[in-house]
């Protein structure tokens, strides 16, 4: 009977303390600072994506500038 009524307290004392995070969620300023947080995750998320066209670019373009240097030689 103890255990069941250690169970049964330590349930309802986790729910008090985890009760202010559920609330949390509905505040304002918890919903303004999630919409930063994705705002700014989708601009680094572009910026990367930009980087590595960029990137992917860079070498084709040395690559043809080599096979003309190389055909010129021949």
């Amino acid at each position: 009977m103890s255990n069941t009524m250690g169970i049964a307290s330590a349930f309802v004392l986790s729910s008090l303390f985890l009760s202010p995070l559920a609330f949390a969620e509905e505040s304002q300023a918890f919903v303004a600072h999630n919409n930063e947080r994705a705002a700014a995750f989708e601009a680094y998320q572009s910026e990367m994506t930009a980087k590595a066209q960029d990137a992917a670019q860079t070498p084709q373009a040395s690559n043809a500038q080599s096979r003309q240097t190389i055909e010129k030689d021949s």
